[in-house]
């Protein structure tokens, strides 16, 4: 089973309280975001593998280390997830970055693919699947699947705030995916948002409210 790895630390517990209140403006939130995605950066990248390397500073040579495997690749999820790839790129600047388009049917819930264009060698690469709000986990799972059908090995599914409906239906879909999210909250509502939450992420992102 996938492990769901709760990133609370208090600088991203207290970005987040700001984000979640509805006085918050466009401007703030996305500059909040784009600061709590590098935060949870770190801790998603924590486990890279490093290989010696040896260099010479001023005074002597020595041996160092850097990172080493996999080159790293991230994709959104349009259109929410474009306000986490700031945050990452930031502390991998080499990294990739894929687009998969996916809208939710205001009738069913239900996700629709409307696009998908990733790196030529996204299967050798660790893919970082990124989306603001896991909800019903619909979303999730399906570009979860659509990498995977592209020959994605290395995945993981990073998220700013999560409900137990979406946690459960990624893991029972995709075992093999680790989720990392800021907060796992109560429930969803009778239209499928995450409560408390804090809104239409895109919506707040892009000021289409």
């Amino acid at each position: 089973m996938s492990e769901l790895h709760i990133i609370d630390h208090p600088l991203i517990t207290h970005k987040l309280t700001i984000m979640r209140n509805k006085k918050t403006g466009s401007k703030d939130f996305r500059e909040l975001l784009n600061e709590i995605s590098m935060l949870m950066g770190y801790e998603l990248t924590r486990d890279l593998p490093l290989k010696d390397v040896v260099i010479e500073t001023p005074l002597t040579k020595m041996t160092a280390k850097i990172v080493s495997g996999k080159k790293l690749a991230i994709v959104p999820i349009l259109r929410a997830g474009l306000g986490m790839v700031e945050g990452l790129q930031s502390l991998v600047p080499v990294a990739k970055v894929g687009h998969i388009g996916l809208y939710r049917d205001p009738e069913t819930h239900k996700p629709v693919e409307y696009y998908c264009k990733l790196p030529l060698d996204i299967e050798e690469r660790i893919v970082i699947l990124v989306d603001p709000m896991l909800a019903t986990g619909g979303s999730a799972s399906d570009a979860l699947t659509m990498l995977k059908e592209r020959g994605c090995k290395h995945i993981r599914f990073m998220c700013l705030v999560s409900s137990p409906e979406g946690v459960k239906k990624v893991q029972e879909d995709h075992p093999d995916v680790d989720i990392y999210t800021a907060a796992l909250d109560e429930c969803l509502n009778e239209h499928a948002y995450i409560v408390p939450g804090l809104g239409d992420a895109g919506d707040r992102i892009f000021g289409t409210l």
